[in-house]
């Protein structure tokens, strides 16, 4: 009916999160989620922390969380926003970042919630095209805009852009933010954040979610000079001064310290993408070259949504996108080498008829 609802809201289309089952038991690689557990520390400090202490608000700045972050990155504390989850913290950066009136741009294959935020907060926006293998045209970027959004490596794709093109893209755009969503970052890209200390207008946002094994806490971070954390930082306390949970505070300080489990899951699920590409090569797919934890494959025999529907009738999910150029396409995330020798099984299957 909608009679209520906000002139603001009534035409917004919300993102659409990948299929959660609740019907039976798949194997499960729609949703870019770890196939494993986070770190035994982390698992130790959420036991840690789950006492009396619950019974008090926690602390509103993130201060230990936000001090390990720093160190990890070689920041100041201050150079470090903490927020619920990476999706929150990239709709207070829109929020404080963007302005109405100034047309933000990002690529029309991309993180679909970036166009959502734009509605919601009521920004002008383009979506500039990919090229036609899916790498960014970058000169398209070069200024003439209030804002850059580039998710690196890319989401669906798997395609990572270069530092000198980042670089490039920062150098043509002195007076507006160029936000670098690094969600996958950490499966093989090379991060912008060592270029926080040369360009002031540069932020980067990362995620606890993929390569830290802690989709469930919600724990996302942005990284830039101290005015533009400040900024996020006055949007979210004119919004929710508590973001994080004692719980998520505890897990997340353990897991940006236990580098060495970091370092081991993050090779091993690299290392599973790299042989199950080279299976489903063999198999006839194309599977673009990827620096994320999923690969984005077709194959000239079966459409997308065949694939995608012969999979889950064999009981492994994958993410299919009912979107132009795309969809013919897959996105599927990178399991245990048992999940994708499953997976490539079951694709040997549907293509045998």
């Amino acid at each position: 009916m909608k009679q209520f609802w906000s002139e603001r809201i009534k035409d917004l289309v919300p993102y659409t999160p990948g299929e959660q089952p609740k019907d039976r038991v798949f194997i499960k690689l729609n949703t870019n989620e770890n196939p494993y557990p986070p770190s035994p520390k982390v698992l130790k400090a959420i036991e840690d922390a789950a006492g009396e202490g619950l019974r008090l608000y926690p602390d509103p700045e993130a201060t230990a969380l936000r001090q390990a972050i720093a160190e990890y990155h070689g920041l100041k504390p201050e150079q470090v926003f903490c927020g619920n989850g990476s999706d929150e913290v990239l709709g207070l950066c829109f929020y404080a970042f963007f302005t109405p009136g100034k047309k933000v741009v990002f690529p029309d294959i991309t993180y679909s919630f970036y166009p959502v935020y734009t509605q919601l907060f009521g920004l002008d926006y383009e979506e500039i095209p990919l090229n036609e293998d899916f790498t960014l045209p970058v000169e398209k970027f070069l200024g003439s805009n209030g804002g850059a959004v580039i998710c690196n490596p890319n989401a669906p794709t798997g395609r990572t852009l270069p530092l000198t093109d980042i670089r490039r893209i920062l150098d043509a755009n002195p007076d507006v933010v160029v936000l670098v969503d690094e969600a996958y970052a950490d499966f093989g890209a090379q991060s912008a954040v060592e270029l926080i200390s040369e360009y002031p207008n540069l932020v980067v946002v990362c995620t606890m979610s993929k390569s830290r094994s802690l989709a469930g806490m919600r724990i996302g971070y942005a990284l830039g000079n101290a005015d533009l954390i400040a900024g996020v930082n006055c949007v979210k306390n004119s919004f929710n001064s508590y973001p994080l949970d004692r719980l998520a505070l505890a897990a997340g300080e353990a897991a940006i310290r236990d580098v060495e489990y970091f370092e081991c899951t993050r090779n091993s699920i690299m290392q599973t993408r790299e042989r199950t590409t080279v299976h489903l090569r063999e198999l006839g797919f194309r599977v673009h070259d990827s620096n994320a934890n999923f690969i984005f494959i077709a194959h000239p025999a079966k459409s997308g949504k065949e694939l995608q529907q012969g999979l889950r009738d064999r009981g492994v999910l994958v993410r299919w996108f009912n979107k132009p150029r795309i969809d013919q396409y897959l996105r599927v995330s990178i399991g245990t080498d048992a999940d994708m020798e499953r997976m490539c099984a079951a694709c040997e299957e549907i293509l045998k008829g």
